[in-house]
Parts: C-alpha cells; sequence; structure tokens
C-alpha cells in the first residue's frame, strides 16, 4: 500500500465502503430468499414428523437427543433416557438448564396405566426470615433478578433420583457416563444456543454489582472472557468431575456430601442464605396432575406452585366457543385465546403458590361453572386493559424441555430450568453449574399466596404437559419459555384438537406472545400488556387486532416446543421438535 497518508485513508476508505456494501447486499439478498415448497403436507411446516415403532427421544439438542436414544437402544426406560439426556443439556444448554435448577415431570406407567406427577422445584432458605429478608431489601418491593437474594434450593438432581428409584432401570453411573464425557472432552455450540448464551452473558456482565462474586461464573461459562460463538468448541470440566461424584455418590453426594459442603462454603463467602441443612432437608414431591376434558381430550397439568392449570383454565373457558369456525389465527380467533390468557393470568397472579402455605380451590377454578363466569367478561371486539382476579372457595423465562417413549410404552414428560438464562449468575466453586434464581418470583406483600417465607417453594413457571385420549397416552409435549409455556401450550393443543394439524406442524404454526399480565410477583396489568405475533400472521389480522386496542410489540420469544404423539391404532410414536431452537427428535 502507498506510504502516501491520503493514499492510504482515500484505499481505506474505499476498502470500508465496498465491505459496506457487499454486506448491505447480502442483507438484502437474505431478505428476498423465500421459503422451498413442501410436496406434501402443511406448506409452513419446517419438516415431517419423526416416526418410530420402539422409542422416540425430542429434546433441544442434537446430542442430547442422540444420548437419549442410546440409553433405550441399552435396554433402558423412557425415564433413564429423560435422565441421561436432561443431564447431557447440562452440558451443551448450560444457559438454559442444568443440576442448579428445578425439575418437574409428568410419567406415564404403561405397567400401571396411569399418570404420575413429580415436583422436584427447591424451597427458599430457612435461615432467612421475611422480616430479615425485608429489612435487607428496603424500599424495594420486589427480590433482586440476579445474585444472592434469587437462589433457592436446588431440586434437579433430587428429582434425577426420585425419577429413577421409581422408573429407572440401569445404574445412575451409566446414565451420566455420556456427559461426563462430553463435559471433559467439549462439545461445539450450535446457532441459537450461541446466540442465546451471548445475550446472557451480556445482561449478567452488566448485572456484576448486584450479583457480586462473578468470576466463577466467567472461568466456567467463558471462553478469554467472551461467550462461546457458533460452531466454537466448550467444556466443562468441572461440572464433569461434579458428575462423576454423583455417579459415584448417588443422590448424597449432592444433598448430604462433598458437593454441599462446598455450596455451603461458596454460599457464607458470597452472602447466599443457602445452607447445607437446606439442602439435607430437601426431598421432592409425588402428586397427582390435574385435568380437564378439553374436546374429548383429557389434558393433564401439574398443579400449583407451578403455572400448568392456567392452560386448563383457558382451555375450559376457550371451550364455549367453535374456535374451528373461526378459522386458525384469524383476528377473531387469536383476540378470544390473548383474552382468555389474561383471565386466567389474573387467577394465577392471586392464586398460584406452594400448596403447602397457601390453599386454592383447584377444583373451582377448572370448574365449568366458573370458567361461564370468566367467559362472559370477553369482549369480542375489544382488548381488555384491567382485570380483576376471580373469587375461587377461599392469583420471561429460560428453560429445557424434553419428552420420551420408550418400548415398553412408558412415556415422561420432563421439564428442567434455571429460570432465566444462567439463573442467579453464581457458580460456586470448581462445581461447574448456575445456582437457579427462582427465589426472585416470591412477592414481599404480606397476606399474598406467594408471599416469601422460610423453606416456602415460590411460584415457577415450567410446566411439563400431558393428554390422554379414551384411557390410552395422546401427546407428550411441553412448550419452554417463562410465561409463554402456558400460551405455547395453549397455542398447541388447539392447533392438534381444533384444527387437526399433526404434531410437527402445530409446533411450527405461526404463534402469538402476550406479556404484561399481572403476575405472582405483585405485579399489575393496566394496560392491557403487549402482543408480539410472528410473522406467519398476517398483517390484515395485525392491523385488525390493533384496531380492537391490543399493543402491538415487535418481536419477543416464542417459545421452544418438543412433543411425542402415539397413535394406538399403529403402535407408532411420532416426534417433533422445535423449529425455533437446535433440536432434534429421533426414533426407531
Amino acid at each position: 500500500m502507498s506510504k502516501n497518508p491520503d493514499c492510504s485513508v482515500f484505499i481505506r476508505n474505499l476498502l470500508t465502503g465496498l465491505v459496506g456494501i457487499l454486506c448491505a447486499a447480502t442483507f438484502s439478498y437474505a431478505q428476498t430468499i423465500g421459503k422451498g415448497d413442501r410436496i406434501s403436507g402443511a406448506n409452513f411446516a419446517t419438516r415431517s414428523p419423526i416416526l418410530g415403532r420402539h422409542g422416540m427421544v425430542a429434546t433441544s439438542h442434537p446430542l442430547a437427543t442422540q444420548i437419549g436414544l442410546d440409553i433405550l437402544k441399552q435396554g433402558g426406560t423412557a425415564v433413564d433416557a429423560a435422565i441421561a439426556a436432561n443431564a447431557a443439556l447440562g452440558v451443551v444448554e448450560p444457559n438454559n438448564g442444568g443440576i442448579g435448577g428445578d425439575l418437574f415431570a409428568i410419567v406415564w406407567s404403561a405397567k400401571d396405566r396411569r399418570l404420575y406427577g413429580l415436583n422436584a422445584s427447591g424451597r427458599a432458605p430457612k435461615g432467612l426470615s421475611y422480616d430479615s429478608l425485608r429489612s435487607i431489601l428496603g424500599t424495594r418491593q420486589q427480590l433482586p433478578l440476579y445474585g444472592p437474594l434469587s437462589v433457592s434450593v436446588p431440586g434437579a438432581v433430587d428429582g434425577w433420583f426420585q425419577l429413577h428409584q421409581r422408573f429407572g432401570k440401569l445404574p445412575m453411573a451409566n446414565l451420566l457416563k455420556p456427559s461426563i464425557q462430553y463435559a471433559r472432552e467439549g462439545v461445539p455450540v450450535p446457532q441459537v444456543i450461541a446466540y442465546s448464551w451471548q445475550v446472557a452473558a451480556r445482561r449478567l456482565a452488566e448485572s456484576q454489582t448486584v450479583i457480586g462474586e462473578f468470576g466463577n461464573f466467567q472461568k466456567t461459562f467463558l471462553i478469554d472472557g467472551k461467550a462461546p460463538v457458533e460452531g466454537q468448541l466448550f467444556r466443562n470440566p468441572d461440572l464433569a468431575a461434579t458428575y462423576q461424584k454423583i455417579a459415584t455418590g448417588g443422590r448424597n453426594a449432592f444433598y448430604t456430601g462433598a458437593i454441599a459442603d462446598t455450596i455451603d462454603r461458596y454460599a457464607r463467602r458470597v452472602g447466599i442464605f443457602l445452607r447445607k441443612a437446606d439442602l439435607a432437608a430437601h426431598k421432592s414431591t409425588w402428586i397427582e396432575p390435574v385435568s380437564i376434558n378439553y374436546r374429548g381430550y383429557d389434558v393433564y397439568e401439574l398443579p400449583p406452585n407451578g403455572q400448568g392449570i392456567s392452560v386448563l383454565q383457558m382451555l375450559t373457558i376457550l371451550e364455549g366457543f367453535d374456535l374451528k369456525k373461526l378459522g386458525h389465527n384469524s383476528a377473531d380467533y387469536l383476540h378470544l385465546l390473548i383474552e382468555a390468557k389474561k383471565l386466567a393470568f389474573e387467577d394465577r397472579a392471586r392464586y398460584y403458590a406452594d400448596p403447602d402455605f397457601a390453599k386454592a380451590s383447584t377444583q373451582w377454578l377448572l370448574s365449568k361453572e366458573y370458567a361461564a363466569l370468566r367467559r362472559k367478561l370477553i369482549d369480542p371486539t375489544k382488548a381488555s386493559e384491567r382485570i380483576d382476579a376471580g373469587e375461587p372457595a377461599l392469583r420471561a423465562g429460560d428453560t429445557v424441555y424434553l419428552t420420551i417413549a420408550d418400548q415398553e410404552g412408558n412415556m415422561v414428560s420432563l421439564i428442567q430450568s434455571n429460570m432465566l438464562e444462567f439463573g442467579s449468575g453464581m457458580v460456586p466453586n470448581g462445581l461447574g453449574f448456575v445456582f437457579q434464581n427462582r427465589g426472585t418470583s416470591f412477592c414481599m406483600t404480606p397476606n399474598h399466596a406467594n408471599v416469601y417465607a422460610p423453606g416456602k417453594r415460590p411460584f415457577t413457571t415450567i410446566i411439563p404437559g400431558f393428554v390422554l385420549k379414551n384411557g390410552e397416552p395422546f401427546l407428550s409435549f411441553g412448550v419452554m419459555g417463562g410465561a409463554m409455556q402456558p400460551q405455547g401450550h395453549l397455542q398447541v393443543l388447539c392447533n392438534i384438537i381444533d384444527f387437526g394439524m399433526n404434531v410437527q406442524e402445530a409446533g411450527d404454526a405461526a404463534r402469538f406472545s402476550h406479556s404484561g399480565s399481572s403476575e405472582p410477583t405483585g405485579t399489575l396489568m393496566s394496560d392491557g400488556g403487549k402482543l408480539a405475533l410472528e410473522s406467519g400472521i398476517s398483517p390484515t389480522v395485525r392491523a385488525e387486532l390493533e384496531k380492537r386496542g391490543h399493543h402491538l410489540v415487535p418481536n419477543d420469544f416464542f417459545g421452544g416446543y418438543q412433543a411425542i404423539q402415539w397413535d394406538t391404532q399403529n403402535r407408532i410414536y411420532w416426534g417433533a421438535t422445535e423449529m425455533r431452537k437446535d433440536g432434534q427428535a429421533a426414533g426407531y
């Protein structure tokens, strides 16, 4: 290049301009590339459903799916494969899940011909009273989103062992072995996970003053100080060592042994109120799933402290309308679903909480009589801005979901989460996982059902779903993503039951996401909230929804879906995975 500075500047500016032109041209070219056409099935579907006779696995990461499938082929049960796949997701998708978080599951036992529910969510530290927490918070009305006060007991590992004891077959060491190997050797980070990892890492870096101790997070989850990019190899030898301790020492290694000791020391050093005694006292709870019948299908969710029954409330309200006649994703159809969501979420905000501390009348909330009363509040021409909760007999999120079915007919619907991506941002020394920040979901308003109390389980958003038809398994499914989860459940079920879509099409169809409803933390909706619509919803429908008073926002998170449908006639599993994620469904 010329030594003349003016010439150098000219050439540099010219090159910069050419690069800009090329980038703009590339962007314009990408914008003009249309979607290809399918020769069969719905044209909006990204692929055909996956079919298999002997087993099916659907997770949000291909490596986790392959591990689950390998376990099934080794003779493991659906629960064995689910534990192995969930452990793998803690390695390959640590931003969304891991053993620092909670777990919920619904299991269909082919032998018993019934569903079992497991609540493996953790509790608040017993050593932190409400008055002490109130004093620490000062004038703040909500718990911090990150940092020491947001940490509650991790329930996932106990959940694994509870599931394994009742439904497992292969040794736990066999189930954790693939994840230990991947954590040591490293895994390439796929596209969507890389993007989310980078966004979360920036957000947490901006919150360092709240988190306090941030060095362990940087050491564990960043590479040379940066979040990994797509295709980069990520290793987590600390998590491999932790998994090895669990594989060798069982549940107690985590809750009363060496891992618990490390957690206790770290918690005392950084100001977390969690103690070894809290870990030792933790236990999961076997619970009865609750259900309603929607147009001949028995839809099952888990009762509070989760939000699953909001799905059942919405379906019961909507049963009074002919949704199919309205047309899929028409303005009339979407308006009804959004308004039903607002109604159910007001009850979610006021009544959903740890049932050991607050009893809500689930039977009344799910009754047809109550649904009829709530249905009358929907104005078909106008979006509601403020809604009160009903009066029962007495109210954005990041998760991994998976579903697995085995050759014996057992099926498991399992969901597990850090709450927000990378949870609290706090990583105990040398353990390779981040604590969840589920404790931030407590309310600080006295006498509220979800008000903070030591030893209490906070409200949680993670919900597995299951559907039976004529007493037989029909669908094991879930949709990840905070308050999007019940909205996603609702839309998937309507797609299948009301509009006859197959299991893949039901997940690929364009979705809405409504935010801004009243929350169990004490916030109240006063402006009708915000509505995000995916690009597959037409401009005409958008305009009509705005005309009715819905406040549209440009984009949002629309969840992550996995599902397995059982074909009782041909005895075939149909698997589906989320096109909005990096996942895979696979059967054999």
